[in-house]
């Protein structure tokens, strides 16, 4: 596997600042620092795309195609204290959760993951919704639909451990890439509806770990 280490080390520096600029609510910066690290996640698939070196190539095409509906996402919820702009933000992160579980279908076969690890999840997601469902007001029914697509991403991402398309370390990459991806969702969403918290914004450190991880996981 051929890791870009340079970007990796620039995305670390970007995330950083991020996270401090959104502590600090320095806006300039978050308009700067958010785009530009999310780029170099897209940087990270494409560079496995030109060099070659990818497991395979739809598949880094398909974990691309999500990366790019995530840049949208982010941009959108920048301006998340509107809600039309949450909305938004939320539908293309919906729809790049849809294209990661597709993606981890497809190319594991669609073999399923194991009963219990599929109850498990379908009740933290439960447990995660009634949780929220007090403060949702009119977003009752979008949030209900998020956490099933987004469930059933992290169902999709545990299967891959079960099938022989994915090697060992890929499998990891994506299941825990993907856990923290679901953590940092369910961070934002307990912010948005339930309690809001200074430090919220280092949901990021686990959003932007999650997205790296599974865009690693398209190297050979």
């Amino acid at each position: 596997m051929v890791i870009p280490y340079i970007l990796i080390v620039i995305l670390i520096a970007t995330v950083t600042l991020l996270i401090r600029a959104e502590i600090n609510v320095k806006k300039k910066q978050i308009y700067l620092f958010k785009p530009i690290s999310t780029i170099l996640l897209i940087a990270v698939v494409s560079t496995s795309i030109i060099s070659g070196n990818y497991f395979s190539l739809h598949y880094s095409q398909w974990i691309l195609l999500a990366l790019l509906l995530c840049l949208f996402g982010d941009i959108a919820l920048m301006f998340q204290e509107n809600l039309r702009a949450f909305q938004i933000g939320l539908v293309f992160f919906l729809v790049a959760h849809g294209v990661y579980a597709l993606a981890f279908f497809k190319f594991s076969g669609g073999n399923a993951a194991p009963l219990g690890m599929t109850v498990s999840l379908a009740i933290i997601g439960a447990i995660g919704y009634f949780y929220l469902y007090p403060k949702l007001g009119l977003m009752k029914l979008p949030v209900l639909v998020y956490i099933l697509i987004i469930t059933y991403m992290l169902n999709r991402a545990m299967a891959t451990h079960f099938c022989s398309n994915f090697n060992h370390q890929q499998a990891w990459l994506i299941s825990v890439g993907a856990s923290l991806f679901y953590i940092s969702d369910f961070m934002l969403a307990v912010n948005r509806f339930r309690w809001s918290f200074k430090y919220n914004r280092i949901s990021l450190a686990f959003y932007y770990s999650g997205q790296l991880f599974i865009a690693l996981s398209t190297l050979y």
